[in-house]
């Protein structure tokens, strides 16, 4: 009777219907459909009749369940009623309702009864429809209140499911407090060569947080091989070995085994690779002896107040462990820069100016130092070596030994030194001059001079025939190229200059020309010991050779000290062969070198005092210099002439310099201005105005205004009405000419373009002939005004 109440006069066709078919799903949805308006009550029970009808429909129950959960409010107790009978019903394969009925559950904050309700899901789904059921499992876990071990068994739990959130695992018992636990996970983890993060994590940063998390909490983690695990990711990890070994030090700090602590410390900073590394566990470990210090201080003051206070003396209680600690602090900051070269020689062990380096923080210290140096000389790789040349190492051993008055001591070290394997013949040589250098500095010039000449002299055959046999393996040693060391030469020629016979001294010299180890400043000594020693015609000899071995411009300096202590000597007395070797150098000489010889040679026929020879010469310098020196040699060619023949004989020269003398348009205008000035103070004013007409060919109006203004004044004080009108039109006219040649390149780019319209219009068929022909005319007209202008250039 009450659900015939309830019935409408609009359901009744529906009601017939479920009533005729009541097995049929579309009834029922088309009555539910009907009725969507209805209250929940009425819509309840229809979804009852549908469900008695249809008990297995999935569609029916989760359209009820839907709106059962979505109605507000409604009986907690009715709504979990009706989720168990959809699951008795067989919903129970379905995860959608399981997930439904979870949710409503943990809203409704009944935690066990949730928990209980998913695990009963998880049991009846397959495993490949879990993962619709986790994420409830993990938000019960993650509620404030449920309890920690029921959490920590659903995440371990999970763990079965999907290991990949193990660092959720981590965290959660990290947060905790479940330390032990979460080391042993994350210790699983790293090992696990099959395990990928789910946060994209690497398997160092899992690595570094297990071992932050030993170094953090020592207690908590007792029984775990803290020591073996971080040495092990020591190994397996060495970019992250300085954060590593602090760790492991700071972890036995905890504990309270500060000497274990100290000598991880130690460890640390004597196998650190890196200066970051090496930083990182200095300052922690200097933080720890700060620490301990402070410790040290504190319980020690302590102590005596007590004792105080008792009035107790046993000497048993007057221990000051503070005076250690602090040694222990002062001592660590003074090894610091030991420690950090170290870590330097470790990163190249073959670094040459760090082992300087380190040999000089031991000055104080004479036994270390000499330490220091044999373990460099027995490290470094000659053919590795970087920063210095390694024989320096060599060199300073020895320097060393001779500083403290242990001479032999520094014999023996060079003797060594020059038996070493070196890379290049000057490091060799370098060793057997400070050697010899030593023995001078001892007032022994005998054992020096031996000693060059030892180094000097060139390999027995046996020696020849090996180092010939050592050539086709590795190539030849230093050893049979040191006799051809040019350093050790020139310090032989020093040597033997300084405390030996001119005769020895040029033996020296010889020697190194026939080994053609001589340089141009080697030649240049040579003569000028001959020269101090009166031998002129062996210095010349000297010189001959010089400048038959170097071309310019090594050979310059050469041939300027021939020159001239050749002149000097025999100017006077044998001027043919002077001007045979004057021709000899302007022969040799490169162009640009030729004017300071030309004038050299000129100076030399001045002093003789032939004027016909002077001009001559300079003529032929005007001829043979480049044309930027050319002005200079005009210039000075004019004054000789001037001086010794007088005004009236540069009137050929001038007319030979600006009409074939090849100078350019600058220098041509200067000697054109300076030739019509000579020609005004001799009164030749058409001659000088013949001189303006013609330089003022090349000279634009506007680049050169001073050339023109000297042409008006000159017109102003020497002309008439008439040439002065002259002189305007003369700069009118090349004026123009220079404008008109900026417009016949304009011109010549529109025929060129033309030509090409004309070749495109013959492909298109469509004439421009006389376009073309207009522009090649007025081209034509304009370059033949130029040329014109051009042309007036004499009159």
């Amino acid at each position: 009777m009450a659900a015939a109440a309830v019935i409408s006069p609009e359901d009744v066709p529906y009601e017939e219907d479920v009533l005729r078919e009541p097995f049929r799903l579309r009834c029922w949805t088309r009555y539910l459909s009907a009725i969507r308006a209805a209250p929940l009550a009425k819509r309840s029970i229809i979804y009852e009749r549908a469900l008695r009808a249809l008990p297995g429909s999935y569609k029916l129950w989760h359209a009820y369940l839907t709106e059962l959960a979505d109605a507000a409010p409604v009986a907690e107790a009715a709504l979990n009623a009706a989720f168990e009978r959809a699951l008795a019903a067989g919903m129970s394969r379905m995860p959608r309702v399981w997930h439904m009925y979870g949710s409503a559950l943990l809203d409704q904050r009944l935690l066990t009864r949730a928990r209980r309700a998913l695990d009963r899901a998880l049991r009846s789904l397959p495993v490949t429809q879990h993962h619709r059921i986790w994420p409830l499992l993990l938000r019960l876990a993650s509620l404030p209140g449920c309890p920690v071990p029921t959490a920590i068994r659903v995440l371990r739990r999970h763990l079965q499911f999907d290991p990949a959130h193990a660092e959720d695992f981590v965290d959660f018992l990290v947060s905790a407090g479940r330390w032990r636990e979460a080391a042993d996970h994350l210790a699983a983890a790293v090992n696990d060569d099959c395990f990928v993060s789910a946060k994209g994590r690497t398997k160092r940063q899992l690595l570094l947080d297990l071992c932050d998390l030993l170094a953090q909490h020592p207690e908590e983690v007792a029984g775990m091989p803290v020591d073996a695990i971080l040495r092990g990711s020591i190994r397996r990890f060495p970019d992250e070995a300085g954060a590593l070994w602090t760790c492991l030090a700071g972890h036995y700090a905890r504990v309270g085994i500060h000497g274990k602590a100290r000598g991880v410390f130690e460890e640390g900073v004597a196998t650190a690779t890196t200066v970051k590394d090496f930083r990182l566990v200095f300052e922690a470990y200097l933080h720890f002896e700060h620490a301990m210090l402070d410790l040290e201080l504190g319980e020690h003051g302590q102590a005596e107040k007590n004792t105080l206070d008792q009035g107790q003396g046993c000497w048993l209680a007057d221990r000051d462990d503070g005076d250690m600690a602090l040694a222990r602090l002062e001592r660590l900051l003074e090894r610091r820069p030991e420690l950090l070269n170290r870590v330097q020689l470790r990163q190249n062990p073959h670094d040459v100016q760090a082992w300087h380096a380190r040999a000089k923080l031991f000055d104080e210290e004479p036994a270390m130092k000499a330490a220091t140096f044999v373990e460099a000389v027995k490290t470094v790789d000659p053919a590795k070596a970087t920063g210095k040349p390694p024989h320096t190492l060599w060199l300073a051993f020895a320097k060393m030994y001779e500083d403290r008055g242990l001479i032999d001591s520094a014999r023996e070290v060079l003797q060594r030194a020059t038996q070493a394997s070196f890379k290049a013949a000057d490091h060799l040589a370098a060793v057997w001059c400070e050697w010899a250098e030593m023995e001078l500095r001892q007032r022994n010039v005998d054992r020096a001079i031996e000693l060059i000449r030892q180094a000097t002299s060139e390999p027995s055959l046996e020696v020849r025939r090996r180092v010939a046999t050592a050539a086709g393996v590795g190539g030849e040693p230093v050893h049979a190229k040191l006799h051809r060391s040019l350093k050790l030469w020139c310090f032989y020629a020093d040597l033997m200059e300084t405390h030996g016979s001119p005769e020895s001294s040029c033996t020296v010299y010889e020697r190194m020309q026939e080994l053609g180890l001589i340089t141009p400043l080697l030649v240049l000594r040579h003569a000028s010991l001959l020269e101090q020693h009166k031998r002129f015609e062996d210095a010349f000899r000297v010189y001959e050779r010089g400048v038959r071995s170097f071309k310019y411009p090594h050979g310059e300096a050469i041939w300027t000290a021939y020159l001239t202590k050749f002149v000097e000597r025999l100017g006077v007395s044998k001027p043919e062969r002077v001007r045979d070797l004057f021709d000899d150098a302007v022969r040799q000489a490169p162009a640009e070198k030729k004017k300071a010889v030309y004038m050299q040679y000129a100076k030399f026929e001045e002093n003789l005092g032939l004027a016909k020879r002077v001009l001559k010469v300079y003529e032929e310098a005007a001829a043979a210099v480049p044309g930027r020196d050319k002005l200079a040699v005009y210039k000075a060619y004019i004054a000789r002439a001037t001086d010794l023949f007088g005004v009236l004989t540069t009137r050929e020269i001038y007319h030979q310099a600006i009409l074939h003398g090849g100078l350019p348009d600058t220098d041509a205008r200067v000697l054109c201005l300076q030739f019509a000035d000579l020609e005004i103070g001799l009164g030749e004013v058409h001659r000088a105005r013949a001189l303006y007409v013609y330089a003022s060919g090349f000279t634009d109006p506007t680049a050169h205004p001073y050339f023109w203004r000297r042409w008006n004044d000159f017109e102003v004080r020497h002309g008439d009405e008439c040439t002065f009108r002259e002189m305007l039109r003369v700069k009118r006219t090349v004026a123009a000419a220079n404008a008109g040649a900026g417009a016949v390149s304009q011109l010549a780019e529109q025929v060129r373009a033309a030509d090409g319209m004309e070749q495109m219009d013959l492909c298109l068929r469509v004439p421009k002939r006389p376009l073309f022909a207009c522009a090649a005319q007025q081209a034509d007209h304009l370059s033949g005004f130029a040329e014109q202008c051009k042309r007036r250039r004499l009159v």
